[in-house]
């Protein structure tokens, strides 16, 4: 396992859309999830999405818990979730703040849906079907429009919802 370089805004992995990932077992593929976890967890992160780190693949992980970036967040174990797809949505939505780890020292208010429920192969190939909300819906829908070409300040409503991220710490 390697901790690999995140890119960053501008690069142009991050605004392509991802490639579906063939075989989920594959080795290769075992390796870059193992490779994901590790540099999630060195960054301080809550997910992850393939094209973060090189890889235009439809690939990423969803880790929600407390921690520093995300004092107020749900308790959820990593989860590599395999060629996504969000098969329904809430009329519900909220704003909250968002971080990057491809966009470092900013945060935005970002609009997402308060639920939704979704279809992805786990590491093993194997089909899941779940139903995710609040804070892990949340990460869900920020790590999803990774694999779109789409970063959060695509989403934010004006850039008056944009602050650094001392700014946001000082107010937590």
């Amino acid at each position: 396992m390697i901790i690999k370089q995140i890119a960053q805004l501008g690069q142009p992995v991050l605004r392509e859309v991802a490639r579906k990932v063939d075989d989920p077992r594959a080795p290769v593929i075992q390796a870059l999830i193992d490779d994901m976890l590790m540099t999630m967890a060195d960054a301080d992160g809550v997910g992850i999405a393939a094209p973060q780190v090189y890889e235009p693949l439809s690939l990423f992980i969803v880790a929600s818990r407390p921690g520093p970036r995300y004092p107020y967040a749900s308790q959820m174990g990593p989860t590599a979730m395999i060629n996504p797809e969000i098969l329904w949505v809430s009329d519900d939505t909220v704003k909250g703040w968002e971080g990057c780890l491809s966009i470092p020292g900013l945060r935005g208010l970002v609009p997402r849906h308060t639920r939704l429920g979704v279809r992805y192969f786990d590491r093993q190939g194997e089909v899941r079907e779940e139903e995710y909300a609040d804070f892990p819906a949340r990460v869900f829908q920020h790590e999803f429009d990774h694999i779109q070409g789409i970063v959060f300040i695509d989403r934010i409503e004006s850039t008056r919802d944009l602050v650094t991220e001392k700014e946001y710490m000082r107010s937590l």
